[in-house]
Formats: structure tokens, C-alpha cells, sequence
């Protein structure tokens, strides 16, 4: 009889795979272990170095990742001055294979703005000198292309000015040696080189969109009246900061030539102007602080011109009347200004010219300021034509400063160029009544929209301001061509929260100002432009509900008049 034996094979193998998969598991799991611990560790080690070892990371940042000079940014933070590693082109003649007449017809070819008779210098020379100390990375690779080994191309710290010719005069330009020069860059150069505060961008005060609108509308206005030149300012009457300054003509930092000197100068804070009747609210001012003009009614003889010391002063638009004080000031009146300027008398006249710091450099916080011509003699006919701008000579900024100090309520604070931020302003020094200030806010507004500035009203921004159309001294006297003109003014009235001045060097009289040079017709329209386009920018939009209250002094003014 036959036994069936039945063999166990498919129950050993079961188990092998049984075994062999509670292996493999096994593995699995020790590596999610390891793998979870090293994430821990990892972790760890991160937020250590995050919350307690800030001292290590502050010095691995002044080891590699600090600039050699900090960045200048806007008061938005958009980048208006950075250092790269740029690339530079140099030749060392020693080493030259080429022919020196072929070399500098292939480098004519890459640099065509550069003489070939300079390159074949270059390339004769006993001593390594440099092709182009800034070039692009095409023109870099085209030079290589050439192929000889006398050629290098070095990396060097690179000053870049990504805005171009934004802002020019306020950033400067450093020269070959990496140091500041002028503006920004040469006023804070231990800032910007510093090890310890290079490391943050140094911020200003202006905004670059506005600084654009600026510059875009004055310099259109420079050229369509062909001026030789210009200035323009925007200033926090508050706080002083500067929120856009700009002179004309300009210049690009990242390209300097050296027949531009002249282009360079600052002509807001480094040049000298008289700026004419934009004193005449000043003269105004003090004479109602000093209680010599105690009632806008008051009248003043204007019906010829007035004979002082050998001399006759006379209105530009003689009205051939008598005018009260908004009259003076809407008609812009030489003549009864000096009246008022003579009966404040030199020591008050004086004293509040001192007080708006304009026997001093401008108060900013720039290397470029001018020192005014303050008059020699102080004399009665000296006290007369300062009071309407003639005698003395200051800068634009020191105006833009007096005029926030006339709008503010009455104190004067120095300008700065950088942002202030949380930190408080200047505490100031009070130059004119708070009172006063608010009568001046209703004078400014009465020349814009009866008097002489109709041009810079911008509907709804309540634009405040006077004109100034001086002469430019010269030789034997006043220029009669040549004419500086000057619109100085703040906005909103109601509530005063920048001062916008606009000057034109001798604009020409053609159809683009309807044949016409004085402020009104050259500078005045430029404010109301920037007006518009820049106060939204700066927190200030337009409401044509509100206004200045002017219902006490409209009944003064004559309405048959004309303006001059």
C-alpha cells in the first residue's frame, strides 16, 4: 500500500516572504527615523542660528555680503545709486601681438564715440592704461574676439546710477578713486563707506515719481522757452524734507564729461539769484508783525513812481492809483511795497531776513551752498528795494525755506535731504505770528486767483503764491533782457503741506509764453502742471469744496483793475 506524503514547500515559502517583507519594513522605518532626526537636527540648528547667534551672522555679512559703499534709495526704497562689479577693458602695451594701427581700427569700430588717434595713444603708450573703465559685457566680448593677450579685462567696484539723470545734483557722483565728489555721495561719505552703516541704504527724502514730475515739466518749459536754465523744489513745509529738487541744465552720473562743469552746479542750493517780488509777502509779513501794517484797508500812494536817494522806483504795470495791501501784493507793486519796507524800517527789516537764516548758507544738509550777497550798507533805499528782491541775493532754497516758514504758521525749519522717518523734525525757531502766517495763507491765495499767479492755479489744490520777474544784474547796471523768473508757492492753503518754487533763467518771450518773460506767464503755469500731477503722489488730492476763507479782503480789491 502506497503512503502520499504531502511536502510543506508552499508554506516554507510563505513564510521566506513573510520574513523577508517584516524585514524590509524594518528598514523602512529606521530610515524615516533617520530622516526625521536629521530634519530635527537641521531645524534646530536654523532657528538657533536665527534667534541667538546674530553676532556670528552680523559678521559673516561685513566678511562678504556688505557693499564697499551702501546704496542710496528713495524714500520708497527704489534703488537711486548702487555698486556692482562692473567690467573694465585695459591694455598692456608690452604684451601687444597685434599691429598697433590695426588694433585701433578693431577698437574704433567697438567705440566709435572715442577717437581712434586716443585708442592708438593708448596702445603706444609705455604703461598699462585702460581702454574703458566701465564697458558693456558685448563690448567686453568684442574686444576679446580680437584675440590678443595684450588685452585684460579686470572686474572693478562699479558706482551704477540705475535712474540715470534722475536726481543728478542731489546724488553727485563719486570720482575714480570710489570717493564721493559732490551731492549725496560727498556729503555723507563716511555714512556710505562706513562698515558699520553700509550695510543699509541710505534713504532721502525725495520720491522718486515726484522728483520725475519735476523734471519733466520744468525742463519741458526750459526748452520750449529757450532759458539757459532752471531750478525747481518741492519742500514739507513741516518737516523740511525735500521731496524733489532738480536743476537745469543736468547732467547723467554714470557718464560724466568733462565739458559739462558748468552742468554740474546745484542752482537750488549752490547759485545766486534776486529773486524779486516773491520777497514782497515777506516784506508784508513783517511789516504786520511789527504792527506797522495794521489794517488791510490801509492805502498807499502808487500814482507815479517814487523818488528816494536820486533813484526812481517803479511797477513793471503801473497802476497809476492808490492800493490797499491785497492790492500790493495782486498787482505786485514796487512802489508801495518800498513804502512799507521804509516805514518797517532797516532793523526790523534786518532782523527778519536774518531770522529766515538768509545772511548764511542754506540750511541743508549738502556740501553745495552758497553764501548769499548780503547788502554792504543798510541804508533807507537799501531797506526799500530789499523788500521787493532787489539788493540781495540768495538762493532758491533759502526762498523755498522762507516761504514754508511763512505758510506753516510761522516757524522756520532748516531742509533736510534724507528721510526722516519716525524721528522728529527740527523743533525750529518761530519767525512770523501764527496769526500772521494765516493772514499771508489768504494774501498768497488772492494773488492766485485775482492777481498776478492766475497761471498756477490747479482746481482743487488751492495753490498759493507769488511771482517774481527780476533783472539780471550786470555791467552798468540792470539787464533789461535778461530776466530771471520765479514763482514761489505752497498748496493746499487751507491747510499748507508743501512749497513748490519754480525759477527760469532768462526764458525768451516767444509764442510758447504768448511773447511774454515774467513769472506769471513762465513759471506759473509750470507749478500749476506739477501741482496736478505730483499731489496725488504726495497725499494730496484735489477738493473743490473747500478753499481758503478770503471773504473779508475781496471786497478790498478794485475788480476794474489789471494786473501787472
Amino acid at each position: 500500500m502506497n503512503t502520499l506524503v504531502v511536502r510543506p514547500t508552499r508554506v516554507r515559502t510563505a513564510g521566506v516572504r513573510q520574513q523577508i517583507l517584516l524585514t524590509a519594513q524594518q528598514r523602512l522605518m529606521i530610515l524615516m527615523l533617520l530622516f526625521m532626526a536629521a530634519f530635527f537636527l537641521v531645524s534646530v540648528r536654523l532657528v538657533y542660528f536665527a534667534v541667538f547667534d546674530t553676532g556670528s551672522q552680523s559678521g559673516s555679512r561685513t566678511g562678504g555680503f556688505i557693499p564697499a559703499r551702501a546704496d542710496i534709495v528713495d524714500r520708497n526704497g527704489v534703488p537711486l545709486a548702487r555698486t556692482i562689479d562692473g567690467y573694465a577693458i585695459r591694455v598692456v602695451p608690452e604684451k601687444l601681438l597685434n599691429n598697433r594701427q590695426y588694433l585701433a581700427d578693431e577698437l574704433h569700430k567697438i567705440f566709435p564715440d572715442t577717437p581712434r588717434a586716443e585708442l592708438f595713444a593708448k596702445l603706444s603708450g609705455p604703461r598699462p592704461t585702460y581702454i574703458r573703465r566701465r564697458a558693456l559685457p558685448d563690448q567686453v566680448a568684442a574686444v576679446n574676439a580680437i584675440g590678443d593677450v595684450g588685452f585684460d579685462f579686470p572686474r572693478e567696484k562699479e558706482r551704477l546710477y540705475p535712474q540715470l539723470s534722475l536726481a543728478a545734483h542731489v546724488l553727485g557722483f563719486i570720482n575714480a578713486d570710489g570717493e564721493g565728489v559732490a551731492g549725496v555721495e560727498g556729503a555723507f561719505e563716511s555714512r556710505l563707506t562706513d562698515a558699520a552703516t553700509r550695510g543699509e541704504p541710505l534713504a532721502l527724502s525725495i520720491d522718486a515719481r515726484v522728483q520725475g514730475v519735476l523734471e519733466s515739466e520744468l525742463g519741458s518749459a526750459v526748452a520750449n522757452l529757450e532759458a539757459i536754465g532752471g531750478a525747481g523744489i518741492i519742500l514739507d513745509v513741516h518737516t523740511g524734507e525735500i521731496a524733489a529738487m532738480t536743476s537745469l541744465p543736468t547732467y547723467n552720473p554714470n557718464k560724466l564729461a568733462p565739458d559739462n562743469m558748468a552742468a554740474r552746479r546745484n542752482a537750488v542750493t549752490h547759485n545766486l539769484y534776486e529773486l524779486g517780488s516773491t520777497f514782497k509777502p515777506l516784506t508784508v509779513a513783517a511789516a504786520i508783525d511789527a504792527g506797522t501794517v495794521t489794517s488791510m484797508a490801509r492805502r498807499y500812494d502808487a500814482t507815479q513812481p517814487l523818488a528816494i536817494a536820486g533813484f526812481r522806483i517803479r511797477d513793471s504795470h503801473p497802476s497809476r492809483r492808490w492800493l490797499n495791501v491785497p492790492e500790493t501784493l495782486i498787482h505786485s507793486s514796487n512802489i508801495t511795497t518800498a513804502r512799507i519796507a521804509d516805514e518797517l524800517g532797516r532793523e526790523k527789516m534786518e532782523a527778519m531776513f536774518r531770522s529766515l537764516e538768509f545772511d548764511g548758507r542754506p540750511q541743508i544738509n549738502l556740501k553745495e551752498r552758497a553764501f548769499p550777497l548780503w547788502p554792504r550798507d543798510w541804508g533807507r533805499i537799501t531797506t526799500m528795494t530789499t523788500g521787493y528782491g532787489h539788493g540781495i541775493a540768495v538762493t532758491p532754497l533759502h526762498l523755498a525755506s522762507a516761504y514754508a516758514a511763512l505758510v506753516n504758521g510761522g516757524i522756520y525749519r532748516p531742509a533736510t535731504i534724507t528721510k526722516l522717518g519716525d524721528t522728529a523734525p527740527p523743533k525750529g525757531h518761530r519767525v512770523f505770528k501764527a496769526a500772521t502766517s494765516a493772514r499771508m495763507r489768504q494774501l498768497l491765495r488772492l494773488i492766485v486767483s485775482d492777481g498776478t499767479g492766475k497761471k498756477a492755479e490747479a482746481p482743487g489744490f488751492r495753490v498759493g503764491g507769488k511771482t517774481g520777474s527780476a533783472e539780471k544784474p550786470g555791467a552798468g547796471g540792470y539787464r533789461r533782457s535778461s530776466v530771471v523768473a520765479t514763482f514761489a508757492a505752497a498748496f493746499p492753503m487751507d491747510n499748507p503741506r508743501y512749497v513748490v518754487l519754480v525759477m527760469i533763467d532768462e526764458p525768451k518771450g516767444n509764442a510758447y509764453s504768448s511773447g511774454q518773460r515774467t513769472a506769471g506767464w513762465t513759471a506759473a503755469p509750470v507749478v500749476s502742471k506739477v501741482v496736478m500731477r505730483a499731489g496725488p503722489m504726495l497725499g494730496v488730492f484735489p477738493d473743490e469744496s473747500r478753499d481758503v476763507d478770503v471773504s473779508e479782503l475781496t471786497p478790498l480789491l478794485w475788480r476794474n483793475g489789471e494786473g501787472g
